[in-house]
């Protein structure tokens, strides 16, 4: 409830046409101040004008005036810039550490502001507002999710960025991570990237001549390598890996690390990692054919990889299969293109200024099938249009950042259903 109270505060929600603090003077509030989410009084620089006076200095917002005692701010002279503490009950005269009091508003407001709060945060359902989304402006929505999805690449640029002070501002080195991890599908996901940061791009370039080379490397440093092999061409990578393991002091990650479970054959861990080899034997720089892609289709042709003879009959080092063809399938492309691709091609352009890059970014996500997983499902049961993987990322972007940690305050929806009457 003191979040409601810090909301209706900032968006000046309350109901009196004339505020009085608790000791009687007018209260005219001409800036509510900046919004602090750190330590320290609630708003900064705000300005209130009692009894005709202009008072600069800092807000505080407690659902009870004796909160300010409990928690010490009456000892604490980071507090005494505090020129008004608004409350829902007024229960205490309050002071600053020298003695001096601190005026006081109860603040109005309309019951059914706090009965819609109420009822968003203590919804069960994964979309706290889904009873209310038919009652919400389409436009309104369709504004929202620019916004989600700019906050979702801004998120991975951010990652991307740290990515790059890691490991010397390299951006080849920061994609081939990103994509690395973009390929272990969510489930192996974490283990495709301790893989690709346990063995740097570099160590691979040298050897990238090489596909059995490049294999080695990637099955190796998996920790997948079968200790006895039984057939000629395990033989050989274990004999190449040994090579390289000791050229470049290398430790392989333990091969517990990856999931089977629930994985259909292709995608595998051993058919990824003989994918990712042949496409860098294939383009050892792959980030600078990445930028240049205007369509997805550009992407999937570039992708289009065959991994060597062993994997048409294997999913695995153990049974022999069907023979067939191990390209990258079309959902793990498109994985790739939007969790690796489209975030990396944004970040470069606002890295080096370039719009047209963030531009494309955003237009390859507009031609891109929507996502298929729970989250997108459960908001197209609840009549939400998730057409492209720009409003896919959109509402994985809500789902995750609001509704799941109950912002309800901070979302638009939100916003329009709590300001309704």
């Amino acid at each position: 409830m003191e979040q409601l109270l810090q909301y209706i505060w900032k968006y000046r929600l309350y109901t009196a046409d004339s505020l009085q603090t608790t000791a009687g003077a007018e209260v005219d509030v001409i800036d509510a101040g900046q919004h602090n989410t750190n330590s320290g009084p609630d708003f900064f620089n705000a300005k209130v004008k009692l009894d005709g006076t202009v008072w600069a200095g800092n807000v505080e917002i407690h659902l009870r005036s004796s909160d300010w005692m409990r928690h010490g701010h009456h000892e604490d002279k980071a507090y005494d810039s505090v020129i008004l503490n608004v409350v829902e009950v007024c229960d205490a005269v309050i002071v600053r550490s020298n003695g001096e009091i601190v005026p006081q508003l109860v603040l109005p407001f309309p019951e059914t502001m706090r009965e819609h709060y109420r009822h968003l945060v203590a919804a069960d359902s994964a979309i706290p507002c889904r009873n209310q989304l038919g009652e919400i402006d389409p436009f309104l929505f369709s504004s929202w999710k620019n916004v989600l999805l700019t906050e979702r690449l801004e998120r991975k640029t951010e990652a991307i960025r740290l990515l790059l002070e890691q490991n010397k501002q390299n951006w080849e080195e920061a994609f081939y991570i990103t994509l690395l991890r973009s390929f272990g599908m969510g489930i192996n996901s974490d283990a495709f990237e301790r893989l690709a940061r346990s063995l740097p791009l570099n160590f691979i370039l040298k050897h990238s001549d090489s596909l059995l080379q490049v294999e080695a490397f990637f099955f190796g440093q998996a920790g997948l390598l079968i200790e006895e092999p039984d057939n000629a061409y395990l033989q050989l990578l274990q004999r190449e890996y040994r090579f390289l393991q000791n050229k470049f002091a290398l430790k392989p990650i333990e091969p517990e690390a990856w999931r089977f479970l629930r994985l259909r054959p292709a995608n595998f861990p051993h058919i990824r990692l003989a994918q990712m080899a042949a496409l860098y034997h294939k383009m050892p720089m792959l980030f600078s054919k990445i930028i240049q892609i205007v369509k997805p289709d550009e992407f999937y042709a570039l992708m289009t990889v065959e991994p060597s003879v062993y994997w048409q009959t294997h999913y695995d080092f153990e049974a022999e299969s069907v023979k067939r063809t191990k390209h990258l399938g079309k959902t793990a492309l498109q994985v790739a293109l939007i969790n690796a691709v489209v975030p990396m091609m944004f970040a470069y352009g606002m890295s080096t200024g370039q719009e047209e890059l963030c531009n494309r970014a955003l237009s390859l996500l507009e031609e891109i099938q929507g996502e298929d997983n729970a989250i997108v499902r459960n908001w197209k049961s609840a009549g939400v249009s998730v057409e492209s993987a720009y409003d896919s990322q959109a509402v994985i972007q809500l789902q995750k950042e609001y509704c799941d940690k109950k912002k309800c305050l901070y979302c638009r929806i939100g916003h329009r259903i709590l300001s309704r009457k």
